[in-house]
């Protein structure tokens, strides 16, 4: 038992240094988290329901999940096959399309919590 619990300490350490890295390297995901803490900020200021931050928390959650699968994608695929190539570029590509659907699907969560609060 104390073994299991060692290796699941020792894999919240590799999950926090790899949300570190993410946070802190990459600049799509810096956009994201500061989008993610100015409608937090918003949140508060206008006094979301319990519903409502648990669907922002949600989305906010997924998309930067999303977008830290396709900066793994981007960067295997980079070491794999540095150089163009048609089907990394597919796999690439495919991958910012997934980033791309769940940040459309932020915008729209967004609008159906924030809309009614402004208008």
């Amino acid at each position: 038992m104390l073994n299991f619990i060692k290796k699941r300490i020792k894999s919240i350490r590799y999950a926090s240094k790899g949300a570190y890295l993410l946070i802190f390297t990459e600049a799509s995901i810096k956009v994201q988290f500061f989008i993610a803490t100015a409608v937090t900020v918003l949140g508060l200021m206008v006094g979301l329901s319990k519903t409502e931050w648990i669907l922002q928390i949600l989305t906010i959650a997924i998309v930067l999940s999303v977008e830290g699968l396709n900066t793994a994608i981007e960067k295997l695929a980079d070491f794999v096959h540095p150089g163009y190539h048609e089907k990394i570029g597919f796999v690439k590509d495919v991958a910012a399309g997934a980033v791309f659907i769940t940040a459309l699907a932020a915008v729209s969560v967004g609008l159906i919590i924030y809309l009614p609060k402004f208008f």
